[in-house]
């Protein structure tokens, strides 16, 4: 017997399409009235050379969705649009009727998060930062806990005797979380990143109250200035949960989103555009 075509569905392509690090534009049908080509909830997913997946139409109010589609994606937009298009006014089809698209963006990222440490609460919180929009590098001096690590398209990891020398082959938009076996790691990689990047976007501490005070007092001590030190986070996460790593995964992860959002997106609500 000949082998049977699986016919992939929407979720498999934008899975694909995400695990491989590429933008794309949805498009979907939420209303129509008249001789519509297409009936409401059909899909079709937009990348920079045209129509990947689906169908939202055919013919030419297809071909007019799928443009639309790929100039979002030119034009770096992030917000979802709303259309509601006449077939022979706006797309110069001979019937008569209407057709209400969504486009929604679906962006690859470039922001950056690294990880010191490999340890328990590290692997649970990369478990679930990797399936968020970020690039997520992870560096320690043991291969053993980098090993445990998932692989991911969205996952680097480093192996380093002294995980404070990758410092200076980082960039001050990096979202910076310390995770190491202890203070005697945590501080040097303090120290380096303070001094290359004191206007850092996030830099956060696993730990106590107390621990971040003793942090806080050292750094100053080696000559960071006080002010630099204002958004330092230790202890790191907000306060949410118990003491189980995979609790304190989530309170990390909230409060790096909040963070993002709060400095690179301070309209994070999306906006609906109606034409």
């Amino acid at each position: 017997m000949g082998s049977v075509a699986i016919m992939k569905t929407y979720w498999d392509v934008a899975f694909e399409l995400q695990n491989t690090a590429q933008s794309f534009v949805v498009v979907t049908v939420i209303g129509s009235r008249g001789s519509a080509p297409q009936d409401a909830g059909a899909k079709a997913i937009i990348v920079e050379s045209g129509l990947h997946w689906g169908t939202v139409g055919g013919g030419k109010v297809e071909a007019r969705a799928i443009l639309h589609g790929q100039e979002i994606l030119k034009q770096n937009k992030a917000e979802p649009e709303l259309f509601t298009w006449n077939l022979q006014r706006d797309i110069g089809m001979s019937c008569g009727g209407e057709i209400t698209y969504l486009f929604e963006v679906h962006r690859y990222s470039t922001w950056p998060i690294v990880v010191f440490g490999a340890g328990h609460v590290s692997q649970a919180l990369i478990r679930l930062l990797i399936n968020l929009n970020c690039q997520v590098t992870c560096v320690d001096s043991r291969t053993e806990w980098l090993d445990k690590l998932p692989d991911a398209f969205n996952l680097k990891k480093f192996h380093a005797e002294d995980p404070s020398l990758l410092v200076e082959t980082l960039h001050k938009n990096c979202f910076f979380v310390i995770m190491t076996q202890g203070h005697a790691m945590d501080l040097p990689i303090l120290k380096q990143l303070y001094t290359r990047f004191p206007d850092a976007a996030f830099v956060g501490n696993i730990g106590s109250v107390v621990k971040g005070l003793k942090l806080r007092k050292e750094l100053i001590e080696f000559g960071i200035k006080e002010e630099v030190l204002k958004d330092f986070h230790c202890p790191i996460g907000i306060p949410l949960g118990k003491n189980h790593p995979y609790e304190i995964a989530v309170s990390v992860s909230a409060q790096l989103i909040q963070e993002r959002d709060r400095i690179f997106d301070p309209q994070s609500l999306p906006k609906w555009e109606t034409t």
